[in-house]
């Protein structure tokens, strides 16, 4: 599994988690929050774009790492 697609399940799960603790202890709404992630999930695998994806790679989460690179010679 990519690592972006293992950061973007970790966070999808979070955030449900969470929104159905708070939904069932706090309020009904926070279920909508639930609706959402759902939502956003479906619409990300028929356009293959996903704002948390961008999110997540603007801080440096799930991506790839390159391989180690070599120093180059210094002239001199």
């Amino acid at each position: 599994m990519r690592p972006m697609e293992k950061a973007i399940r970790m966070l999808a799960g979070t955030f449900v988690t969470i929104s159905v603790i708070l939904g069932y202890f706090v309020s009904p709404y926070w279920f909508l929050f639930t609706l959402f992630v759902g939502l956003n999930l479906f619409q990300s695998s028929l356009t293959g774009w996903c704002l948390a994806e961008q999110i997540l790679s603007k801080f440096g989460i799930g991506v790839e790492e390159d391989a180690p690179k070599t120093p180059k010679p210094s002239k001199g």
